[in-house]
């Protein structure tokens, strides 16, 4: 192996996004010749130190297209790793015997995969679904840079260019021109004087109705009244009865209150049930 081939054994990434550039324009380009040598090797045998040479050699245009995507406000770093993820689909899929070179057909890999990055991540609403929306969206994004705010001919002439009706165009670029607003307000809202209201903030609470709170309120303090006004009308042995087994925390069982009134668990019971029945029938009067 040339020393040529052994500088390509270096590590990567390295430290910081600049020296990992740097690094991979540094490595050698092949010639055609190893190239095919490389291609065969992998094709034939899947000889995997081939396929690391391939890729390797072949990272530098991985970030030369990368950055033409940098006016998605997505970091270069996450679109040159994406594109590489797309140059090693490549490297398994070339076949040297077609008669293009690697990186004419790595383009479409690498291309492919930093689209569905973009389309991924640029929004939190998808702005394209189909394959005729995802052209639409990057070429729209491609004549907006160039042209800045369309005029009614300009909308006409992209949607002549590209096939496609000017209503679709309108709403792809307003599409592009959305934000993504916050549902909740920010962390800091508290400090600053002047945010705006956050969409939760309109949402109605049903848990915290005024009129809801006081009727549920009411009734239960009337519910109160009657309950300690039908049980003044027990006498003492059943008002106990009913304190003992349902109205303490600490309750006592048939067998206590059996052994404090000296009679049986089953007479116990039956006074329970009989002053329960009055009780009832005390409250709904």
């Amino acid at each position: 192996m040339n020393t040529a081939l052994q500088a390509m054994d270096i590590s990567v990434p390295v430290g910081s996004l600049d020296a990992y550039i740097y690094r991979v324009t540094q490595m050698p380009m092949l010639t055609l010749e190893e190239e095919q040598d490389l291609a065969k090797k992998l094709l034939e045998n899947n000889d995997l130190q081939a396929a690391k040479r391939l890729v390797m050699a072949h990272l530098r245009y991985v970030v030369r297209v990368a950055r033409g995507y940098m006016g998605y406000g997505l970091p270069l770093g996450d679109l040159i790793q994406e594109g590489n993820i797309g140059l090693m689909k490549a490297v398994k899929r070339f076949d040297p015997k077609v008669g293009v070179r690697l990186v004419s057909f790595a383009v479409h890999w690498i291309k492919a995969e930093i689209h569905e990055f973009i389309l991924r991540n640029w929004r939190i609403v998808k702005v394209a679904t189909t394959k005729a929306q995802r052209k639409l969206f990057f070429n729209l994004k491609r004549f907006k840079n160039r042209l800045g705010w369309f005029t009614k001919e300009e909308v006409q002439a992209v949607a002549d260019d590209l096939g496609v009706s000017t209503q679709e165009v309108l709403r792809m670029e307003q599409r592009l021109n959305a934000v993504d607003a916050s549902y909740d307000l920010p962390t800091d809202a508290e400090d600053s004087d002047d945010v705006h209201s956050a969409p939760v903030e309109f949402l109605t609470d049903h848990a915290a109705n005024p009129a809801m709170m006081l009727e549920t309120e009411s009734a239960a303090l009337q519910g109160k009244d009657k309950l300690a006004f039908a049980m003044e009308k027990l006498d003492a042995r059943s008002q106990d009865i009913l304190q003992q087994r349902w109205l303490v925390e600490k309750k006592l069982t048939l067998h206590d209150l059996a052994a404090k009134y000296e009679i049986s668990a089953e007479r116990v019971r039956q006074l329970e049930q009989n002053a329960m029945l009055k009780l009832k029938k005390y409250m709904v009067e």
